[in-house]
């Protein structure tokens, strides 16, 4: 049965890479008219509904603390975000959309509209909305698994590198 569900894992694990490159194929063509790339909507999406540190941005995004530095530092030069004090953090900034930058994001929402509604109509509304929910139970229940993964991955480390060594 092991065989079985790791090829279960490694199907959805591929679907997830590939369906990670349409999203943010498509992401990046709603941007464009704004002005914004994929990379800047995701890091400005994180904080319109409250200022974030960059650690916390990249929390909720799933990307690394350095890129989501990189991309907000960019925005800041660019005005569309600003950094903020963080009453919890003295040297950990919190990270808000500057009304320029809420304004690019506005600009967005006609062809996001546009596109979930093509979505919906390919997909149908019923499934469109089973594939949101189970999309988010995978993703919060690897989140719960994410931590046992070091430990299960050591002891196959340390084996590969002791049949490798001489």
């Amino acid at each position: 049965m092991s065989r079985e569900r790791q090829e279960l894992f490694s199907r959805s694990a591929l679907a997830a890479f590939r369906l990670n490159g349409q999203f943010l194929s498509i992401a990046d063509e709603l941007a464009k008219p704004a002005g914004l790339t994929a990379a800047w909507w995701q890091v400005l999406g994180a904080v319109l509904g409250e200022p974030l540190p960059v650690s916390g941005i990249a929390r909720v995004m799933g990307i690394t603390r350095q890129s989501v530095q990189r991309i907000a530092d960019l925005l800041v030069d660019k005005g569309l975000a600003e950094y903020l004090p963080n009453p919890a953090h003295r040297r950990a900034k919190l990270l808000s959309p500057t009304e320029q930058g809420r304004a690019a994001i506005a600009r967005i929402g006609p062809g996001h509209a546009t596109f979930a509604d093509r979505l919906a109509e390919a997909l149908g509304d019923t499934e469109l909305a089973e594939t949101a929910r189970v999309l988010e139970h995978l993703s919060a229940v690897l989140e719960d698994l994410t931590a046992p993964v070091a430990e299960i991955a050591a002891p196959v480390t340390e084996t590969a590198s002791a049949v490798t060594e001489p």
